[in-house]
């Protein structure tokens, strides 16, 4: 894929503050995390459709890449974080349910 087709396809902009060797260097480094998140992503899904997040002011027919994002956060964070955990915590339990509302709103924020 060319630059041309990058810009055009996946909406990447050339950052016009910046001088043309930095442009050189980081457009093509973030076309790779592009292409990393979007692998990921499909090997999470296993031939699943991607969620897309409504909001009640914005309605959208398709995923977006910040629905690929959420995707990947919300299934990476809780194994990152039981994995970092203390043997003795000090821990305060929630439910589930609240468990999986706070990860799914994190995800679409961070």
């Amino acid at each position: 894929m060319t630059l041309h087709e990058v810009r055009t396809h996946l909406g990447v902009g050339t950052q016009s503050q910046w001088s043309d060797l930095a442009i050189l260097r980081t457009t093509p480094a973030l076309l790779g995390l592009f292409s990393l998140m979007t692998l990921f992503a499909h090997q999470l899904l296993l031939g699943q459709n991607l969620p897309v997040r409504r909001a009640a002011w914005y309605s959208k027919a398709f995923p977006t890449f910040a629905d690929t994002l959420a995707y990947i956060r919300k299934h990476l964070w809780p194994v990152t974080l039981s994995y970092m955990s203390p043997a003795q915590p000090d821990m305060v339990e929630i439910p589930r349910a609240l468990f999986e509302r706070l990860t799914v709103t994190l995800a679409f924020v961070a």
